[in-house]
């Protein structure tokens, strides 16, 4: 998909200078899921196709403010 496809929800006001990309952020898709980025975590190896992101509780808490939950 695309990343001019992706709403970002995250790193816009208030949080760290993410202009290059290189933070961690939140993008909802034009088919209603959801895309993190992160940091790779190796907490545990998830099944094959899926991985493990970090992100910072408040990067969460940006996200679900600007969907309105």
């Amino acid at each position: 998909m695309p990343r001019d496809e992706l709403t970002r929800l995250t790193g816009r006001s208030g949080g760290p200078n993410c202009d290059d990309d290189d933070c961690p952020n939140i993008y909802a898709t034009m088919v209603g899921t959801i895309v993190v980025q992160g940091q790779v975590s190796h907490t545990f190896e998830p099944p094959p196709g899926e991985a493990l992101v970090e992100i910072p509780e408040s990067v969460l808490r940006e996200a679900v403010r600007a969907l309105g939950w």
